[in-house]
This record gives C-alpha cells, sequence and structure tokens, in this order.
C-alpha cells in the first residue's frame, strides 16, 4: 500500500475544529443510519484520504450537498466542497443510465419539447411510473415535472426590439427549467422588469449550470458547460450588464460551484450575478416603484431553499414580498425540502428525500397558506408533489400582485 506524503489540501478542512454543528444540523444523518454525516467525511476522511485515497467511502453518495454544514460551520471549513471534490477525485463507479438521462436536463428538455403533452401524459401514468422503477431505479412515487411545448427563449427573440427600447437593460441567466418546463416564470420576471423601466436581454448563448451533472459524477461535460457559461456571461458582462437569475439552485453553482469543485475561474463575472428579487428589492430601495393592483391579497409562506440561505440572500426575497401590498406574510423555518435535484428521484434515495422533508410539509399544512413561496425550482416539487399546496418563485407572486403595463 502506497502512502501519500501529508500536505496542507486545496481546501480548508485544517480549519475543522471538531466542534460537530455541522453533523447535528445535517438534514441525512437525520434519517439515514448509512450517511457518517458530514465532519466524518468531510474534514475528519480528507484527513484519511490525503494519505491513502482507500479511504474513501462510497457513502459520501449519502450527501445531499444541500451546504447546510457550510452555513452553521463557526470556522468556515467548506464542508460540503470537501466532500463533493472527494466524490470527484475518487469515485470510481461510472454514471448509470438513470444518472445520466437525469443530468442531461438540456438534452432531455430538447426531446421532449416537440412531444410535450405526450410525455406530460406518459410520466403521469402509473404504468409508466412502475417501468421506470424496475428498468431504472427511478421511484414509481415520484412525480415528474411538466414540460412546456414552448420555450422561453423563443418567447423572448420575438420582443428583442420591444426590449431593446428601454434604457436601462440587464441578460437573463434562465436555465432549463425556465426554458423546457416552465416558461412563465422568465415572461414573469420580465413582466416585473419591463414595469420598473428595464429591458431584458438573453445572454448570447447559454448551457445548463450543471449542478445536475456534477452530482452524477459527469465532471468534463459539466466542467466544459461552466466553461462555456462564463465565456457567454463575461460578454453580457463586458457589455455593462447585470446579469439577473430566478434559480437559486444555478446561482450558487454559477458562482461557487465553478471555481470550488471544477477549477473554472469565473472571478470576472461573479460580482455581476445576482438573483432577480435581490435586484428587484434593491432597485424598490433606491427609489423605483411598481403599479400594485389594490385588490391583490394572498396568504404567502416563504420556503428559504438551501442553496438559498448559503447564497445568504433569502431576506431579499422575504423582504421583496413583505413589501407588496395585499400580502400576509408566513416566515417558515428553515429547514430542508430533502429534493436536492435528481436526489429525490432516485429509488435508494426516495424515502431519506421524504423524512428529509417531512418537517417542512408538516410546517406548510400547519399554516395553511394560499401559497407558498420558494426561490428553486426542485424544492417546488418536492413540497407540491408531498403537500398538494401551490409553489410559485416570488418573481411571480410579483408579477401577479401588479397591474398590467401594456
Amino acid at each position: 500500500m502506497q502512502y501519500q506524503e501529508y500536505t496542507q489540501s486545496e481546501n480548508n478542512f485544517e480549519e475543522c475544529t471538531k466542534c460537530t454543528v455541522c453533523t447535528a444540523y445535517c438534514p441525512v444523518m437525520q434519517v439515514n443510519p448509512l450517511y457518517p454525516g458530514p465532519k466524518q467525511a468531510g474534514p475528519d476522511g480528507e484527513r484519511l484520504r490525503l494519505r491513502d485515497p482507500g479511504f474513501f467511502d462510497e457513502a459520501l453518495k449519502y450527501c445531499l450537498n444541500c451546504k447546510r454544514c457550510e452555513v452553521v460551520c463557526p470556522s468556515e471549513v467548506r464542508v460540503a466542497d470537501i466532500i463533493q471534490a472527494a466524490r470527484i477525485k475518487f469515485e470510481n463507479k461510472p454514471p448509470k443510465l438513470r444518472d445520466t438521462m437525469l443530468a442531461n436536463t438540456d438534452t432531455m428538455g430538447k426531446l421532449a419539447r416537440p412531444f410535450a403533452p405526450l410525455v406530460n401524459f406518459a410520466t403521469r401514468q402509473p404504468v409508466t411510473k412502475v417501468a421506470l422503477d424496475f428498468t431504472l431505479a427511478i421511484d414509481r412515487h415520484r412525480t415528474f415535472p411538466t414540460y412546456s411545448a414552448h420555450g422561453f427563449e423563443g418567447w423572448l427573440k420575438r420582443r428583442r426590439k420591444e426590449q431593446a427600447a428601454f434604457q436601462e437593460q440587464v441578460a437573463y441567466y434562465h436555465g432549463c427549467y425556465v426554458n423546457y418546463n416552465y416558461p412563465k416564470l422568465g415572461k414573469d420576471l420580465v413582466k416585473v422588469l419591463n414595469a420598473m423601466g428595464i429591458g431584458v436581454q438573453l445572454l448570447e448563448d447559454e448551457k445548463c449550470c450543471g449542478i445536475a451533472l456534477i452530482s452524477n459524477q459527469l465532471i468534463k461535460k459539466a466542467t466544459k458547460n461552466a466553461r462555456f457559461n462564463v465565456e457567454q456571461l463575461a460578454k453580457a458582462v463586458d457589455k455593462g450588464l447585470k446579469v439577473v437569475t430566478t434559480s437559486s439552485t444555478c446561482t450558487l453553482t454559477l458562482q461557487e460551484e465553478y471555481p470550488n469543485l471544477l477549477g473554472v475561474d469565473n472571478s470576472a463575472v461573479r460580482d455581476s450575478l445576482l438573483m432577480a428579487t435581490r435586484f428587484i428589492y434593491e432597485k424598490l430601495e433606491q427609489g423605483a416603484t411598481l403599479p400594485y393592483r389594490p385588490d391583490f391579497h394572498k396568504r404567502v409562506a416563504y420556503h428559504t431553499p438551501c442553496h438559498m440561505q448559503r447564497l445568504g440572500w433569502g431576506v431579499f426575497s422575504q423582504r421583496l414580498l413583505q413589501m407588496i401590498p395585499g400580502i400576509e406574510f408566513i416566515p417558515l423555518e428553515q429547514t430542508c425540502c430533502g429534493m436536492a435535484g435528481t436526489y429525490g428521484f432516485k429509488k435508494e434515495n426516495y424515502a431519506t428525500s421524504q423524512a428529509i422533508g417531512e418537517p417542512l410539509f408538516e410546517q406548510i399544512r400547519s399554516v395553511n397558506p394560499d401559497v407558498v413561496a420558494c426561490d428553486c425550482e426542485t424544492c417546488k416539487w418536492q413540497i407540491e408533489m408531498s403537500t398538494g399546496y401551490k409553489v410559485d418563485n416570488p418573481i411571480s407572486i410579483l408579477a401577479d400582485a401588479i397591474a398590467r403595463t401594456d
């Protein structure tokens, strides 16, 4: 057995003081005894893996990469990054067909769009779910997101001249979800920004942020996507544009995962990336106005997605919602929904995913809101499937609260 010489790692595991607060806050530890926990899987395991890669534990796959361990760490150790980097470096099992399909969101979206009504009908059928469970180990209890027959990119391209007429402009990284599954969110963002006198541009091109590729160990493609996206973002930033986003997970990936996990330098664009809720809130604080509807009334419970909490930007979504006349605002306790992107689709993770989310589901049932607000699309899928309550991005709730401007 050959041992590597002990040297300081590229991450900051040496800062760990073994206080175990990360273990106490880990949602997986509460429900899955097979997972060793963030301290053991992260800093403690890294000390051993530097000596001998044979200490890599396959149980690291149970990590959600929710980042809650990093949020609570008093020493600012990048615990989740240590775990994910170890998986990238040492996990040698090739991705399954299921994992490849779930991770390639752009490809699956392009294939599904021309047949969206048929695909949506098929994935709702019990026989389809049983077949996917048996052949691909996609749990039969999971509800699939629906596809849209019409993409957001085409919709906005047809309005390019209209958008260019506004004096102020932003670029929009919309991501796979808005383009293939739910164009309404992108349209709602355009409605809100136009009402503030701001035009919306597409990037020249974009690819999936790559978080599902990273989670499923398709690292070469994730890195390729990252480099491509940074180039496209840089073109917008070079024009003096801010880039707004509507997905907390896409934003975290573009800002943090690219340099920390993929080694892709995004320093030229990082500070120009903003969640749309933060961008709009700051504009309103600076004196911008919106034409709110006088008849708008809604009881809204806000769930802070884990990645939004890691960014530290949940406060902007909360304050933005609280600005809306007619909103009865209910902040939910910050707990994980358990979905974690493709994690909750997998048969081996389904029970863990649901158990993690149950405290959140109970909160929502107890407050009985008209709608749950959330900045993450996979949280939306999980909450809607598990509670029956409608979930909207704060941008969509804001769009619904303002009068038409055309």
